[in-house]
């Protein structure tokens, strides 16, 4: 099947350079997704957009290339709740990739069982309304209380304005569903404004007051304002960036997670370079132990917990 892209969209960055921070041991890429290719694994009729492709050997290549032993594969929202190219690349990463799924109501629990068995450990809620239509919250609490018996956590995708609105309904998936949520990019600040602004502020304390509530302090080239100063020769891209993020991993060192986006859906004014986007790493996590427990220690503990413990 045949898939033209939407116009305007840039490509994958083909050529990253190689990172000049050497990633420690064992280090997970945390947010990253497949696209397709769409004539093995088509996208969604009710999608909102349609990316390039990038399949599961383009992400493995990069993943070697960057240093990271490992990789989260996310649900992206272009391929709806059919699962079957993250699953593929996770029942071909040799158990170095663990996933985060999609769901509807709908699902079975032998289908959740086996998405288990191929390495999902999460499912995701997308909020953010240009890429996705609204799903009623009673059938989220619902996929979100079905999922714990397997240990799963949830996933949430939302913007900074409208964490007000939203408030009550992630308190219920932590209190009454009983499970972790990760919030995806800081839930997408706008780092224009004050970081001791009303808005950020919510954000922390939406983390404080939540124990179980951890953040992803990815994708600056989503949210900078002043770009990627790299372009002119320099290695200290998204600056403005740094500040939220570094304040995250500093005031929550054991609920941060870091992953590279790629292959970068939605993009329109540039591209990044993930070789720059791992060298963003040490300005928000300036320490060794920091860096050890933002890209090794929590995401082993939240995907591969039975590594840490010595459990089969």
């Amino acid at each position: 099947m045949e898939f033209q892209k939407t116009p305007g969209w840039l490509d994958w960055y083909a050529g990253p350079t190689k990172p000049a921070f050497t990633l420690p041991t064992g280090a997970v890429d945390a947010h990253c997704h497949v696209f397709g290719p769409g004539p093995q694994f088509p996208y969604a009729p009710e999608r909102k957009y349609t990316p390039c492709d990038a399949s599961k050997q383009q992400l493995y290549a990069l993943r070697d290339h960057l240093g990271f032993a490992r990789n989260v594969v996310v649900q992206a929202t272009c391929h709806g709740a059919d699962n079957r190219a993250m699953v593929d690349a996770l029942v071909h990463s040799a158990g170095r990739a663990r996933g985060v799924a999609t769901v509807k109501r709908s699902v079975s629990d032998a289908e959740l069982q086996a998405m288990h068995d191929a390495g999902v450990r999460g499912v995701r809620f997308n909020f953010v309304k240009r890429l996705v239509d609204f799903t009623p919250k009673d059938e989220l609490l619902e996929i979100a209380t079905r999922i714990k018996q397997w240990g799963w956590h949830v996933v949430i995708y939302f913007e900074a304005v409208d964490l007000p609105e939203l408030w009550d309904f992630f308190t219920a998936v932590h209190n009454d569903a009983g499970v972790t949520i990760i919030v995806d990019h800081m839930g997408r600040p706008d780092v224009a404004k004050p970081i001791d602004g009303p808005e950020f502020a919510l954000f922390l304390k939406f983390m404080e007051q939540h124990a179980n509530v951890w953040s992803k302090v990815s994708c600056p080239e989503r949210l900078s304002v002043s770009g990627p100063k790299a372009l002119n020769g320099e290695r200290n891209a998204y600056t403005d960036v740094v500040p939220f993020a570094r304040r995250v991993v500093e005031q929550f060192p054991d609920r941060v997670l870091w992953g590279t986006d790629w292959p970068h859906p939605n993009l329109k004014d540039h591209m990044p370079d993930d070789g720059l986007l791992v060298d963003f790493i040490p300005h928000i996590a300036p320490t060794a132990e920091l860096q050890k427990k933002l890209l090794v220690a929590n995401p082993m503990r939240l995907y591969w917990p039975e590594e840490l413990t010595g459990a089969t």
